[in-house]
């Protein structure tokens, strides 16, 4: 919950300038962000709750991230529209998978390795505006992040396209007793 507070707080200090600031807010939110993973995995205690919040909140700092580098000129609009475009084109079939009884698609470690690139591309390209050495070392290092969190990201929206038709096409099957699985095949 205090993750999904900070989210507006790193779009204040973005859009205010303050790039440095946003930087640190990023850092500990992301630290906090595995921890809890850790945590959570080390003495089971996940909940559907969790599995829900923590992507969401993985998504809104990206959105709310890149909107802000975007307004500062920092990074182009069309690493906004890649980004987005592939949660709204796997958002869209998340009706026709509950309408099948599945819960959604599995997270997938592709998925997961392009939301960690682009969790550490952002803070990076806002450590890119300090002047000298290393502002010119995170900018390399930011877009180089950015440019393969994009790929990974759209890499696994075709994995769980892939699954989509599975599940669409009835592919996926079902149990023993005749019902949808709970989750759709992984592609291989």
């Amino acid at each position: 919950m205090i993750r999904l507070l900070l989210v507006p707080v790193v779009g204040y200090l973005i859009l205010s300038g303050h790039f440095v600031a946003a930087f640190v807010v990023l850092v500990v939110a992301g630290f906090s962000d595995w921890l809890d993973g850790v945590i959570a995995r080390r003495f089971h205690q996940t909940s559907k709750l969790g599995r829900a919040l923590d992507p969401a909140a993985d998504r809104l700092f990206i959105f709310v991230t890149l909107v802000g580098l975007c307004v500062q000129g920092i990074v182009p609009w069309w690493l906004l529209i890649a980004i987005a475009a592939k949660d709204l084109l796997v958002t869209a079939c998340l009706p026709f998978m509950f309408r099948r009884g599945y819960p959604g698609f599995p997270v997938h470690v592709v998925g997961k390795s392009g939301t960690f690139a682009l969790m550490y591309a952002f803070p990076l390209l806002l450590l890119a505006q300090i002047p000298g050495a290393p502002g010119e070392i995170a900018y390399v290092l930011g877009w180089s992040a950015a440019l393969w969190g994009v790929f990974l990201y759209w890499c696994a929206g075709a994995i769980y396209l892939l699954q989509f038709r599975q599940v669409i096409t009835g592919a996926a099957g079902t149990d023993r007793t005749g019902t949808a699985p709970p989750n759709p095949p992984v592609a291989a």
